[in-house]
């Protein structure tokens, strides 16, 4: 490695929008973050799951499959009706 031209590591202090606070390794002495694993709501566990704009009852109802209930028994009874003919 040359020497002078890398950057001096040492530690940091990384601070959250929430307060918490940990040092870790870096080129910077102080590192700001809006969230940290203290207060993201994945790692806290209340994190909520969100059916963006309803996609799954748009794509159902695009292809009538809202009012099929079961799908193996519309594809028999269509063999069946096929056969007779």
């Amino acid at each position: 490695m040359k020497e002078g031209i890398h950057p001096k590591y040492g530690e940091a202090v990384v601070k959250c929008a929430c307060g918490e606070s940990f040092e870790t390794g870096s080129v910077k002495k102080e590192i700001k973050v809006e969230i940290c694993s203290k207060c993201h709501p994945f790692f806290t566990g209340k994190q909520k799951l969100i059916d963006t704009g309803g996609r799954v009852d748009r794509f159902k109802k695009r292809f009538n499959l809202d009012k099929v209930e079961n799908k193996e028994e519309v594809i028999a009874e269509d063999k069946v009706e096929n056969k007779e003919e």
